[in-house]
């Protein structure tokens, strides 16, 4: 069985229902849900506006990292969507969960999917500042 039940970069707002429902399972005896949202401060500066631009391999790129953290863990489903676009404060740009009979497989897995992907697709952050400057973050900052 494939544990990815859905991966997804969209425009259009984040819903943490909608990650639930889809790594809902009754062999799971855990889920682990992370949601990252807009804070309104990184560096210690004040941060007005943030938008996310992916690469047009991104989607393939998340597909990868995932298939790699089934293969990896005993996981009954696995699911990660990520924002393009603005945002505004408080919004969700990214939410990763994980299923697994046990605790700790989820736990584990989700740290694991959260951080590769962080790390491996092509996603970038640019994040305007109070001050007037603003700075890209690669792969997801």
């Amino acid at each position: 069985m494939n544990a990815i039940r859905l991966l997804a970069i969209r425009d259009t707002p984040l819903s943490v229902d909608e990650v639930l429902a889809a790594v809902a399972d009754h062999a799971a005896g855990g889920t682990t849900l992370f949601v990252g949202t807009v804070r309104d401060h990184d560096q210690g500066k004040a941060v007005t506006t943030l938008s996310y631009s992916a690469h047009p391999t991104a989607e393939a790129e998340l597909r990868r990292v995932a298939e790699k953290v089934a293969a990896d863990f005993s996981l009954t489903a696995l699911a990660a969507v990520h924002r393009v676009g603005d945002l505004r404060l408080g919004e969700a740009a990214v939410i990763v969960a994980a299923a697994a009979p046990h605790r700790d497989e989820a736990f584990q897995a989700a740290r694991r999917l959260i951080d590769d992907l962080k790390k491996e697709v092509p996603i970038w952050k640019n994040q305007e500042f109070g001050d007037g400057t603003s700075e890209w973050v690669g792969a997801c900052g």
